[in-house]
């Protein structure tokens, strides 16, 4: 009877875990929409430099620039939206490819920081760069602005509890938080409890009804809650804060 009981477990682990892995291998897809993104147009060129992609203004081009990191497992062109526009606006985006996208240790350790400034190189008349990621791409954001590169003038933290693992609180340059109210991956309670590890003259900007899946366009992630006003919204909404911690960088000189 009890190898009867094991057995029948062991199968249902089992399935439950292939039905996990299937799920999650739909969620962090990107849309159609986001691979869209990826395509050059008559105002933005996008370039695709195997560990990242740049996204080049082809008009006048503004004295500063954009780092996106990836949420951990999710495909980085979900972020091409927003990277796309950010530099419709005028401001080059390099969105990074982190290593096995981050999962089993791929956003951690040196490379995503390299991969980075590697990157920046490619950009020769930008010389000053803002770092910002989603999720656990905010850590490495954090990460990269504590080696304190001499290029790096501004952090975005978008849907994430980092830094949780160290202090930014003495940091000079200016940090922007975006968060909404219905993330419950990177929850409201986490977000607030390491706003002690971060300046105090933080910008937090809240997006009221936002979740965490939404900060890109890919699927509902695992345990988020539904958000309650649409992606559109809540990608326009955390476009307005990006571009105003991009001006007010940008204007600072």
């Amino acid at each position: 009877m009890w190898g009867t009981i094991r057995w029948i477990w062991i199968r249902v682990g089992a399935l439950a875990g292939i039905i996990f892995v299937l799920w999650s291998v739909i969620a962090y897809r990107a849309t159609s929409q986001a691979h869209e993104a990826l395509k050059s147009d008559a105002r933005v060129e996008v370039t695709d430099r195997s560990d990242y992609w740049v996204f080049a203004p082809r008009q006048e081009s503004a004295d500063v620039g954009l780092i996106f990191y990836a949420g951990a497992l999710v495909d980085p062109a979900a972020y091409a939206p927003l990277a796309h526009a950010v530099a419709d606006r005028g401001y080059p985006v390099l969105l990074i490819r982190l290593p096995r996208r981050g999962a089993f240790g791929g956003a951690d350790g040196a490379a995503p920081l390299t991969r980075a400034i590697e990157a920046t190189l490619s950009v020769p008349g930008v010389k000053r760069w803002v770092a910002s990621g989603h999720s656990r791409g905010g850590k490495v954001a954090s990460e990269l602005v504590r080696t304190r590169a001499g290029s790096l003038v501004g952090l975005i933290l978008i849907g994430t509890s980092h830094p949780r693992d160290f202090s930014l609180a003495n940091s000079t340059i200016p940090v922007t938080r975006i968060f909404g109210t219905r993330d419950t991956v990177a929850d409201l309670d986490k977000v607030l409890a390491v706003r002690k590890n971060l300046p105090p003259d933080t910008r937090d900007v809240r997006i009221d009804g936002g979740n965490h899946s939404q900060f890109g366009f890919y699927g509902f992630q695992p345990g988020d809650w539904p958000a309650t006003i649409t992606r559109e919204e809540q990608q326009r909404l955390t476009l307005d804060a990006v571009l105003s911690a991009l001006g007010s960088v940008s204007s600072d000189r």
